[in-house]
């Protein structure tokens, strides 16, 4: 305290740094004063401490900091440029839960009281986001403060040039007539003579490429003189962007200059360089000789882990996506299993082999890279190549009696999962070796989908094998419904936990907690077995009186809806609780009972349900409109005892909608080609369909996922960021137990137009159709 009373402004400013470190909320309203008469301070030094305090204490004490909103308003004002900066950042923060209080800020301030090229800096990122949640004007077509934003570009600071060139670029939905300001600025950068400035101009044009790559063909010029730049980062840079913004004619002169200084950069920008190269492949099918041997060259060369498998993923994904690659791809696969170091790359490569192996031209060249990894490799890699092995014996008939004599040889091997794996393989197919033809049902056993998932085998085998029985283990007991692990939302600390929202904590899974809850109330026993529970969808905001959010359980004719309740309340008892539900926009949907809520104390979860019937087998949609009634009795929160007399109340809550997805449960599969192909064209369905602008591929694909409500399959659901073509594999389970696999074909072009290919192919054509209508109707 006698440093803040200092006449050395250094004590005074490492005082106030120290005196923030306090938590103690009655000691820091007794030196409160000095603190507010720090931040008005004449000396820049004192001023900026008080102000980083005040940033420091906000996290412990943001009752007491929001008292010194005008003396930061004030601070703002300042001619020193780190005055201004810290001001600024703290009275953001101070009124950052306020959007109106924050778009009011950046309107004074956009105005030019700002001089501290730091805090315009700042002020332009907040600037951005109020542009990202106000949108565009839907009247005019012009977004707020977009002007403010390009006049930045005229700033002498460079900082503030970039900073804002960069937040343009980052608009939602940004057109080319708004990028053109950005990229002239950017373009002007990737000439300086600061690394600094021409790295992020470059990294910055590099992610407009993406979903803009017409947008950056004007800077091809400048950002080739880059290539040779003695920045490999920066150099790394402008070839991934002059591969998305390229033609096919200068691919290979990219390729030379690539390889010229690929050995010289780091693992984490070669990656990049992988991925550009797999989208430029994908993007110009007929460069695929010359670019998979660029892949199959640094294959061979030394790199880590991640930097080997971006290489062999991106190889299989061209195998997959360009038929006349495949069997080149293979061989090149095959050849580097025989010096890969890493366990995990050469099971995959194995795994891989023996799917698509077996279907080309001359299987039999594959069959010595195989083997030569059950001489020299681990046990691991050793038990996956006698597998890939069983599956060239299984689907090539003619090459069965010498895949036998290898097998033979591996009973001998000292690993126990080899030995195994080669007993099981020479018993099942038949195991005198001779030519025939392997049954059906035995490729299925062995190489079929299992479409169960495996999290959910082990659970189901730790029980059986905790909870002994003379019952031999059942596989269909086992549930096909992928169990998520529940999400842990962020909540205001008055929110209460509501019913069933949160799976329970025990072995019991939150769907059969459900099913025993429904089977034990009368009304609903005739409605059959439980086909699916939904995750609870909220009704009630944070911090309200009541938290209730909904439950959709499906049935075969019938949907129940679960409200679960609970009241926040101490003084208040909730008697005869219900739900009133206006099916008015669910045409198909009739009431047909309901259970009310006979109590409902504080702070303890209670539920009410509501039964609807609906047609048999049909994806009935709709949405429904709740209002919550109870009867209110006051509370003696001293006693705990209700007053005998009640009020009636009603509490409004928010709709939801029954969804195509409710009726679709997510059902992984181990092998989606196995169960594509096992599952027959008889009942297939395929049709093309336009989804019109959309911001970007991967939101196409998450749409539609969302949409059908099924499970991705072998992680084709993450999009590559520079891809303007995706594959994604689905399967679920549709009502009725009925399996449904479907392949989606997704392109966009350059103005953002999406066209999707869907094939879908089930256990009955109705359920075909039906997909296909819910895709044409979403």
């Amino acid at each position: 305290m006698k440093d803040m009373n200092s006449r050395t402004d250094m004590y005074r400013a490492n005082a106030i740094r120290v005196l923030c470190r306090i938590t103690d909320g009655t000691l820091l309203t007794q030196i409160e004063r000095y603190l507010k008469q720090a931040i008005v301070d004449k000396n820049p030094v004192v001023a900026s401490a008080a102000l980083v305090s005040g940033i420091h204490l906000l996290q412990t004490n943001p009752e007491i900091v929001k008292r010194w909103s005008n003396e930061v308003q004030e601070a703002v004002q300042s001619r020193a440029a780190l005055v201004q900066f810290h001001a600024l950042a703290l009275l953001h923060q101070i009124r950052q839960n306020d959007r109106l209080a924050v778009s009011k800020l950046v309107t004074s301030l956009t105005k030019g009281t700002v001089r501290s090229p730091l805090a315009q800096c700042l002020l332009i990122r907040y600037t951005s986001q109020v542009i990202r949640e106000s949108g565009v004007n839907t009247q005019t077509g012009d977004r707020p403060f977009y002007d403010y934003l390009e006049g930045c570009l005229r700033h002498k600071a460079e900082m503030v040039i970039f900073e804002a060139a960069r937040a343009i670029t980052v608009l939602s939905g940004v057109t080319t007539r708004e990028l053109t300001p950005a990229i002239t600025v950017l373009q002007l950068f990737l000439s300086s003579s600061k690394p600094v400035l021409r790295f992020a101009a470059v990294r910055t044009l590099n992610k407009v490429a993406m979903t803009h790559p017409m947008a950056v063909t004007n800077c091809n010029i400048d950002m080739e003189s880059l290539i040779s730049d003695q920045n490999r980062s920066i150099a790394t840079l402008a070839i991934t962007t002059l591969l998305k913004t390229g033609n096919e004619s200068s691919v290979d002169r990219l390729m030379k200059q690539i390889t010229n200084f690929m050995s010289d950069i780091a693992d984490e920008f070669k990656i990049v360089v992988v991925d550009a190269i797999r989208s430029l492949c994908l993007k110009f099918p007929l460069k695929y000789r010359s670019l998979m041997n660029f892949l199959s060259n640094i294959l061979r060369e030394e790199g880590g882990f991640e930097y080997k498998k971006a290489i062999v993923d991106s190889i299989v994904i061209l195998i997959r996506d360009i038929p006349d690659a495949k069997e080149s791809g293979l061989l090149h696969l095959c050849e580097f299993i025989e010096d890969c170091e890493f366990t995990y790359l050469s099971t995959q490569i194995l795994h891989f082999l023996g799917n698509e192996g077996p279907k080309t031209s001359d299987p039999s060249k594959y069959i010595r890279y195989i083997y030569n990894r059950v001489i020299l490799e681990n046990a691991t890699v050793r038990a996956s190549a006698v597998s890939t092995l069983a599956k060239f014996g299984a689907m090539i008939d003619s090459l069965k009696p010498r895949i036998f004599i290898l097998l033979r040889r591996c009973l001998f091997d000292n690993d126990d999962e080899v030995r195994d794996r080669a007993t099981l393989y020479l018993n099942t197919l038949g195991g005198d070796g001779s030519v025939v033809e392997t049954d059906k049902d035995v490729k299925e056993f062995l190489f079929g989908s299992l479409d169960i998932p495996l999290t959910n085998m082990e659970t189901s085998l730790k029980n059986y094998i905790q909870n002994p029985s003379e019952e031999p283990f059942d596989i269909n007991s086992v549930p096909k419904e992928v169990k998520s692990q529940p999400l842990v939302e962020k909540k205001a600390p008055g929110k209460k936990p509501t019913g069933l929202g949160a799976p329970p904590t025990g072995p019991t899974s939150t769907a059969d907690t459900y099913e025993r809850i429904l089977s034990s109330i009368p009304e609903f026993t005739s409605f059959g077995k439980l086909f699916k529970s939904s995750a609870p969808v909220e009704l009630t905001e944070a911090e309200t009186e009541y938290a209730v959010n909904v439950v959709k359980h499906i049935f075969d004719r019938h949907v129940v809806f679960q409200y679960n309740c609970t009241n926040t309340i101490p003084e208040q008892l909730l008697e005869n609780v219900f739900v009133i539900v206006d099916a008015s926009e669910a045409e198909e949907f009739s009431e047909v009972g309901s259970k009310p809520l006979k109590s409902l104390p504080y702070d303890t979860p209670g539920q009410t349900f509501v039964a609807f019937e609906k047609p048999e087998g049909v994806p009935a949609v709709g949405k429904f409109s709740n209002m919550l009634r109870f009867t209110v009795k006051e509370v003696d929160t001293s006693t705990g005892e209700a007053e005998d007399d009640g009020v009636e109340d009603e509490y409004q809550l928010e709709d939801f909608e029954v969804v195509a997805a409710d009726y679709m449960v997510k059902v992984g599969v181990s092998n989606f080609r196995n169960a594509w192909e096992s599952m027959g064209p008889d009942f297939e369905r395929i049709d093309e369909y336009g989804l019109g602008p959309r911001e970007s591929l991967a939101e196409a694909v998450s749409t539609v996922i969302n949409l059908l409500g099924m499970q991705p399959c072998e992680g084709t659901e993450v999009v590559p960021s520079n891809s303007r073509s995706h594959s994604c594999l689905l399967s679920g389970l549709y009502i009725g137990n009925m399996k449904v696999l479907v392949r989606l074909s997704f392109g966009i072009d350059a103005s953002k137009e999406v066209a999707m290919k869907l094939a879908v192919r089930s256990e009955d054509e109705n359920v075909s159709d039906t997909i296909h209508d819910i895709v044409a109707s979403g």
